[in-house]
């Protein structure tokens, strides 16, 4: 008889960004860990947070976290974090290249999608979703347009 031992993990939803569905396509997901403050760990926990114009941004072969909005917790006073600061984002190597390669050359976004706690970690959900298709819309626009007008 075989016994299979599997480590529960429990997962408790702090914020969704339902923007991020409705506006683009999901190709690929990835669970990256966050880079916090204790301040804004607390904040997370009563679930001050807002992903709405949050965005990810690689530099220097590091992914971060931009515009993700984490209210100040009121208990911390002076030691209270920057609500709009840069969070670094927690990934394997091997993925962070493979986003750089994605980002870089295809015209793909990282966007956050959800923020959650897995086992007492942060964990931020992203998706990568195209901007060729949108680009190239707009560009068929404007050719319409210049060629209408040369009649």
């Amino acid at each position: 008889m075989l016994q299979a031992w599997f480590r529960v993990m429990a997962e408790k939803l702090i914020c969704q960004n339902k923007k991020a569905f409705y506006n683009y396509f999901v190709e690929e997901t990835y669970q990256a860990g966050v880079s916090l403050l204790g301040s804004e760990v607390k904040s997370l926990r009563e679930g001050k947070v807002n992903l709405g114009d949050s965005y990810g941004d690689i530099k220097k072969g590091e992914v971060f976290l931009v515009d993700a909005h984490i209210s100040p917790y009121p208990q911390a006073n002076r030691l209270n974090h920057d609500p709009l600061r840069t969070r670094k984002l927690l990934l394997h190597k091997r993925e962070i290249k493979r986003l750089i390669g994605k980002v870089e050359q295809r015209g793909y976004t990282l966007i956050p999608v959800k923020l959650y706690f897995v086992d007492g970690k942060v964990k931020v959900f992203d998706k990568r979703e195209t901007l060729k298709k949108k680009t190239m819309e707009r560009e068929m626009e404007r050719g319409r347009k210049g060629f209408d007008g040369d009649r």
